[in-house]
């Protein structure tokens, strides 16, 4: 149950932070062609920080 839940929770931070990331990108005005790094690096660091999180509530 509580694998559903962080699943779900995690694509809505996901989808979230994607969005503050465009807008970033906009507001910033950064080049089209350094976008693409700049999402997966967000992407990336979000997702280590999930992963973290859930296994911290799995074996506490």
């Amino acid at each position: 149950m509580i694998s559903l839940f962080f699943s779900l929770l995690a694509m809505i931070i996901l989808f979230f932070t994607n969005q503050m990331t465009a807008s970033l990108c906009t507001q910033k005005e950064i080049p089209e062609d350094r976008q693409p790094g700049v999402f997966r690096t967000i992407n990336i660091l979000i997702t280590i920080l999930l992963i973290s999180s859930y296994i911290e509530v799995l074996f506490t």
